[in-house]
């Protein structure tokens, strides 16, 4: 596998869809779990670019619905790599309402997930490093590293309590 470093931009992922009366609730907006579903992919993908490897989804942080999106809506998700380990990575997925006649876009949900590089067989490999070029690379980086560390207390805790 290459591991030189990677740039944040080469995973840089846009999805864009519309929403559908099938995606939503009775009131008329999406289903937080089909939100969900797209944020996973729209990370998977970003991480994809970034290790090319097979991945699996090890944790979901600070998963915020912010705003809700109705039917006839675009849902825009973007999502970049923030930070890389040593067998996973963090990924950032931001996601947008976008009305079609004005084109008014607001800010609706943000989460954090990691994905853990496996191989053909199951086992972990080793990803390439994020190449930290700004200020906002770094910073983004740091956050991460912090969320990593009160996750992995997280689950000491809950190993401990068993």
């Amino acid at each position: 596998m290459n591991l030189t470093p990677k740039h944040a931009s080469e995973s840089a992922t846009e999805m864009v869809q519309v929403v559908l009366p099938n995606d939503a609730n009775p009131l008329g907006f999406i289903l937080g779990g089909t939100v969900m579903h797209l944020v996973d992919i729209a990370g998977a993908i970003a991480c994809h670019r970034h290790t090319r490897s097979l991945l699996v989804t090890a944790a979901v942080d600070g998963l915020e619905f912010l705003h809700p999106i109705r039917v006839g809506d675009m849902i825009i998700l973007k999502s970049r790599v923030t930070c890389t380990f040593r067998t996973s990575l963090e990924v950032e997925v931001e996601v947008f309402s976008e009305e079609i006649l004005t084109g008014r876009r607001t800010l609706t949900s943000r989460a954090y997930l990691t994905f853990v590089a496996i191989s053909s067989v199951g086992t972990k490999i080793e990803v390439p490093p994020l190449a930290l070029e700004t200020d906002e690379d770094r910073r983004r980086a740091d956050a991460a590293h912090v969320r990593r560390r009160e996750r992995l207390a997280r689950r000491n805790v809950v190993r401990t309590a068993q």
